[in-house]
């Protein structure tokens, strides 16, 4: 009968052993996937990302969900879908399947073969996100097999790592199919091992690089030093012109003019959190830090807007020194957005900023993502809490997140439904990071807590 809501405490007493027995089918399952290099920002792997996207396809199915591969003009999407009754409310559930490119000497471990290794699991896109995708599913036949009233759509992503170029194509060609009542989105971190987090907000962010050619070749510095331009030595000088390194405040006029004020509750909520200021520099191997203020920390990586330097290309890199100067060089920058910044907007402050201090340097548009936010208050947000205190036996946080994830911003201005973020993931897992990783322990939990938020959110009217 649709609607009809089962007793939880015989749910829960089947849940136990249901996710004991699943353990080796879950660690399986994710080895399959690690397996396949579905990195998305170089063309070379797109066989892989075809490969990918078959498999996930073939696991829908083989949990009793209808499931295709739909075409974008891009990489593909998987979608799938299992309806208990029609009447009965729907839940899409998102994440993404590609991933970040991985190798280098740091990776103690292949990065694309999956290791086990005393519950913890390594490999590019353990954490990030095939392992909290895995998790869903897991949880998603488990609550249609026990009679949980919700009918519930799996959407996963081939592009995310690359900007989510054509995750609109797909929902706009796909709309009627993937009608739903709200989103769940497990791609997220926590504060800590010991410490959840529900996210409502996310960073945007517009890329660019910054290209100036004074020349055609390599020329002797000691015929032409002095009169020669050096494009290296221009780019660090604009750069410095445009944020304080030292601080990290942007200098672009009108950069701050749109930011959403950090609401006093916001803050509180923040602080309230559970972030340790010196776990997480251990975490990320830092040395030193712009601040070590609580307050101002969470303000910085949550709530406010960064500009960055990711790289500077020019001139000669190998041993020694070669006496040159070169005819070209290159920064590569992003600028982090919060609400209420657009990508539009920050492009062109950037770019007329550039103009008046160097006018030959060219700002060339890279990726954009405009910024999320959300609700942390209502029924669906009381269910997240609800799930997750059940799973981990911690009440979680309510925090923006510094990062960015494209789809979410899409879904909700095209399907317009509640959006719920339910990670995983921890700040030791390494997201984009070497030796990435995820454990049983947030896949078994996160199991639980996905069943217990279908079981609250099948009776939100």
């Amino acid at each position: 009968m649709a609607g009809q809501l089962p007793n939880w405490e015989n749910i829960a007493e089947k849940i136990n052993s249901y996710v004991d027995d699943v353990r080796n089918e879950f660690e399986q399952m994710l080895g399959e996937i690690v397996e396949i290099p579905t990195v998305s920002m170089d063309p070379s792997y797109k066989n892989d990302i075809e490969r990918g996207a078959d498999l996930a396809v073939e696991f829908l199915k083989k949990f009793g969900f209808e499931a295709k591969k739909c075409t974008t003009p891009g990489n593909p999407v998987v979608f799938g879908s299992y309806v208990t009754d029609p009447k009965n409310p729907t839940v899409a559930i998102y994440n993404h399947l590609d991933v970040q490119p991985a190798g280098g000497p740091e990776w103690i471990r292949e990065p694309f073969k999956f290791t086990k290794e005393n519950g913890k699991y390594y490999g590019r896109g353990t954490t990030d996100d095939k392992g909290p995708a895995l998790t869903a599913l897991f949880a998603a036949r488990f609550a249609v097999e026990n009679g949980i009233p919700i009918n519930i759509k799996f959407i996963w992503e081939f592009e995310e790592e690359n900007g989510s170029p054509n995750f609109g194509y797909f929902i706009k060609n796909y709309k009627s199919e993937l009608k739903t009542n709200s989103v769940l989105v497990s791609d997220t971190l926590w504060i800590s091992s010991d410490k959840p987090a529900i996210p409502y907000g996310l960073r945007g962010l517009q890329g660019a690089r910054l290209v100036l050619e004074t020349g055609t070749k390599d020329v002797h510095s000691g015929t032409t030093g002095g009169w020669a331009r050096n494009p290296i030595g221009e780019l660090c000088q604009l750069i410095s012109q445009l944020y304080d390194a030292k601080t990290g405040k942007v200098k672009i006029p009108g950069f701050y003019k749109d930011v959403k004020k950090l609401s006093d509750k916001e803050l509180k909520n923040f602080l309230s959190s559970g972030f340790d200021v010196k776990k997480r520099m251990e975490v990320f191997g830092f040395k030193s830090v712009r601040t070590k203020d609580k307050a101002e920390v969470l303000r910085r990586i949550w709530a406010e807007p960064t500009f960055e330097v990711h790289g500077i290309v020019g001139g000669y890199t190998g041993p020694g020194i070669k006496t040159i100067v070169p005819p070209r060089a290159e920064a590569k920058i992003s600028m982090r957005l919060v609400p209420n910044q657009t990508p539009k907007k920050a492009f062109k402050l950037l770019k007329d900023y550039v103009k008046k201090l160097n006018p030959d340097v060219e700002v060339k548009p890279e990726n954009e993502l405009e910024p999320y936010l959300g609700e942390f208050e209502g029924p669906y947000a009381s269910a997240a809490v609800k799930a997750i205190e059940y799973a981990f036996g911690v009440k979680p946080a309510f925090i923006r997140e510094g990062g960015s994830i494209g789809a979410v911003v899409t879904m909700q201005k095209l399907l317009k439904v509640p959006i719920v973020m339910i990670g995983l993931s921890l700040p030791e897992h390494g997201y984009h990071e070497p030796n990435e990783n995820f454990d049983w322990k947030q896949a078994s939990g996160g199991m639980k807590a996905f069943v217990r938020y279908f079981y609250e959110i099948s009776q939100i009217k």
